[in-house]
């Protein structure tokens, strides 16, 4: 599966009356070094414990998963490994920690607050003064990403 690639599509352009068609490459993602500058940005955004937060948020993801590739895309940071691990948002009251696949990951220490009800994502909301667990959050983070790989190497 290709991430932060190009993927085309097509755009019709009429003219003359005739249909032309035309390949357009659309980037879906920002390049890694971009994508770090965006992630610096929006961490040094809100200039309050919500960067605080999604900064360590990204340094526990990194040190989980030190093949862990980021990007910027849908306006966040979101971080890969054979597929898309999670995502890093800020809002007002909460910084989330989106897992893509959170619904088939074993989660012994409740870290999971958030989208329980759905059937394939879960979250972890933090609020101002939260403690995570980072030994519990690396482990999801690794569950994460080895559940990427078998998923790629099954299919």
């Amino acid at each position: 599966m290709k991430f932060g690639g190009e993927r085309a599509r097509k755009a019709k352009k009429r003219s003359s009356g005739r249909e032309q068609i035309r390949i357009v490459k659309k980037s879906h993602s920002q390049p890694v070094e971009s994508a770090s500058r965006l992630i610096d940005a929006r961490i040094k955004e809100p200039s309050d414990w919500r960067g605080e937060m999604l900064s360590r948020l990204r340094t526990l993801i990194k040190q989980a998963d030190p093949k862990v590739v980021e990007e910027w895309k849908w306006g966040i940071p979101v971080w890969y490994h054979d597929g898309l691990i999670c995502t890093g948002e800020t809002y007002r009251s909460v910084v989330k920690a989106t897992f893509a696949k959170g619904a088939s990951l074993d989660d012994p220490s409740g870290l999971f607050n958030s989208s329980l009800e759905g059937r394939v994502r879960r979250a972890i909301d933090s609020r101002e003064g939260d403690k995570i667990s980072e030994r519990a959050l690396k482990t999801l983070i690794r569950a994460a990403a080895a559940l990427n790989t078998s998923s790629v190497s099954d299919g």
